[in-house]
C-alpha cells in the first residue's frame, strides 16, 4: 500500500541513479523523485517540493550513508552558482556517469551500440574555462553591482568573488567587474561581459545599453591595463563589437601540437577547454586517418579548428560553415599558416537542397562538429558522398544518437567506436566522439 505523504515532509530513500541534469533519482512506491544534491548509492533524506505526474522533486535534507564518490566542493559559491552542479562529485565518477549517459542515449535513441568505448579524454579539472558570458546587474536594493554567472533555477545574479572553473587569470574577475562597473554611469544599462582567453591575450567585450562617457571609457581602459586585458564595447549586435584601442594584438590559440596557429575575435565560438581541444584534434585526426590522396569534408568547420590539421595531412580538405563572417576568418587562418589544399563555403546546412556545388561531389572522408541540434538535414546527403569513414563530433548525446541510427541503419554504416571528452568538469555536459566505418 502506498504510503500517504504530505508535500514537504521528511523521508528517506536510496538514491539509485544520477539525471543527465546532475539530480540524485530515488524511487518512492514505485515513483521516481530526483533529489537536487543526491548521489547514487546514496541513502538520504529528503523533502518534495513539487509533485508531477510522472516524477517528484525534492531538495536534500541529509546524506545518512555518502557515498564513496562525494567530495568536498572547491568553490565556495557551490549550490548557489548556478555555473557548475556536480563539483560534489568526484571527477572520475562525473566522467564515468556521462559515458553512461551517451551510451543509454546511442541504445535507447539510435538503437545503436559501438563496437568499442573509448577512454574518456580527460584533461585540467580546474581553471579550465577560457570563454565565458558573465552577468551584470546593478541592484538597487544593494546598492551595488552583481557580476557573474546566475544563480541556480533562478534569473538572479550570484554573487562571486572568486569562480575555481575560469583559467586563472580571470579567477576573480566577477568581484572586479563588479566594482569597476559601480564606477560607470552605465552601471544601470550594463547587462554582461564576454570573456575570451587566447593563449598570450585575452578580451573582454562589455555590453553597453547606453554610450559611455569619456570618464567612463577612461576608467575601462585603466582596467584593461591593469588586468591586461584588451577591452572592446558592444553597442547592438555583434557588427557592433569595437575596440577600445586600436593596436591590440589578435588573439590566438595553437593546435596540432603547437604547429598550427589561429586567430579568433572576442565574440567568436572557439571551444572553452583549451587543453582537451589540443587532445580532441589529435583524437579527431587520429579516428579519421586522412591519407594524402584523400579529399576530405568538413561540415561546420567555424575557423578551422579541425580543418587546418586535416588539410596538413590530406590531399584535400573542403569546410563548410553557414556564418560568413568565420568562414572568412578561416580563410585567413589556412593563409597565414600555409596551407593551400583547403577551400571554405558558406552554405546552410540545415537546408541542404539549396547547398552549392561542393555538396554534389563524393568525398572520401567526413568529418562533422555540428551544434546542440545535430545534423540530421545534412545525412541525406551520405547517399551521395558515400565517405568510407565519418567523424562525429557532438555536444549532446541525444542528437547524436538520433543521427548515429539514421547513419547505421539508413546508410549501412557501422558505429566502431564512442566515448566522452571532458571539455566541461563539474557539469553535466556531455562532449562526446563517434566514429563509424561505412560496410564495403
Amino acid at each position: 500500500m502506498a504510503r500517504t505523504v504530505k508535500l514537504g515532509d521528511i523521508q528517506e530513500a536510496l538514491v539509485v541513479d544520477l539525471s543527465h541534469d546532475g539530480r540524485g533519482i530515488a524511487r518512492v512506491d514505485g515513483k521516481a523523485v530526483f533529489i537536487e544534491g543526491a548521489l547514487p548509492g546514496e541513502l538520504v533524506k529528503f523533502r518534495v517540493f513539487k509533485r508531477r505526474r510522472q516524477l517528484d522533486e525534492a531538495g536534500l535534507v541529509d546524506v545518512v550513508t555518502p557515498s564513496a564518490d562525494r567530495v568536498v566542493p572547491k568553490c565556495m559559491h557551490f549550490g548557489v552558482c548556478g555555473g557548475c552542479t556536480l563539483q560534489h562529485l568526484a571527477p572520475a565518477a562525473q566522467l564515468a556517469a556521462k559515458q553512461r549517459q551517451l551510451l543509454d542515449n546511442l541504445e535507447r535513441i539510435g538503437r545503436v551500440r559501438p563496437e568499442q568505448v573509448f577512454a574518456p579524454l580527460e584533461g585540467p579539472v580546474w581553471a579550465y574555462r577560457r570563454r565565458a558570458r558573465l552577468g551584470v546587474k546593478f541592484v538597487t536594493k544593494k546598492g551595488r553591482v552583481l557580476a557573474g554567472f546566475r544563480e541556480r533555477e533562478k534569473p538572479y545574479i550570484a554573487d562571486i568573488q572568486r569562480c575555481e572553473v575560469l583559467v586563472e587569470r580571470f579567477a576573480t574577475l566577477s568581484a572586479e567587474l563588479a566594482a569597476l562597473v559601480e564606477t560607470l554611469s552605465v552601471r544601470e544599462t550594463l547587462p554582461q561581459v564576454e570573456v575570451a582567453a587566447g593563449d598570450h591575450s585575452a578580451a573582454l567585450v562589455f555590453r553597453v545599453m547606453q554610450t559611455p562617457t569619456a570618464d567612463d571609457l577612461d576608467k575601462l581602459g585603466a582596467f584593461g591595463l591593469l588586468h591586461g586585458v584588451q577591452i572592446f564595447l558592444q553597442g547592438g549586435g555583434i557588427e557592433t563589437i569595437k575596440p577600445l584601442r586600436s593596436d591590440y594584438p589578435p588573439l590566438t590559440y595553437s593546435i596540432d601540437e603547437e604547429r598550427l596557429v589561429l586567430e579568433f575575435g572576442p565574440n567568436d565560438f572557439v571551444q572553452v577547454n583549451r587543453e582537451i581541444n589540443k587532445s580532441m584534434v589529435a583524437a579527431a585526426v587520429d579516428l579519421l586517418q586522412p591519407a594524402s590522396s584523400d579529399a576530405v569534408l568538413d561540415l561546420f568547420c567555424g575557423l578551422g579548428n579541425f580543418t587546418l590539421p586535416l588539410a596538413a595531412r590530406a590531399g584535400k580538405v573542403v569546410g563548410v560553415e553557414g556564418d560568413a563572417a568565420l568562414v572568412a576568418k578561416a580563410r585567413a587562418n589556412a593563409e597565414r599558416n600555409a596551407l593551400g589544399s583547403v577551400e571554405f563555403h558558406v552554405d546552410n546546412l540545415f537546408e541542404p537542397a539549396g547547398c552549392g556545388e561542393w555538396s554534389k561531389n563524393p568525398y572520401d572522408l567526413v568529418f562533422l562538429d555540428p551544434p546542440r541540434a545535430g545534423a540530421s538535414e545534412i545525412m541525406e546527403r551520405m547517399a551521395h558522398w558515400r565517405p568510407r569513414r565519418v567523424v562525429y563530433i557532438s555536444c549532446h548525446p541525444g542528437s547524436l544518437a538520433r543521427d548515429a541510427g539514421v547513419l547505421v541503419d539508413a546508410h549501412g554504416y557501422t558505429l566502431t567506436g564512442a566515448g566522452v571528452m571532458d571539455m566541461f568538469p563539474h557539469t553535466t555536459h556531455v562532449e562526446s566522439i563517434a566514429v563509424f566505418e561505412r560496410a564495403t
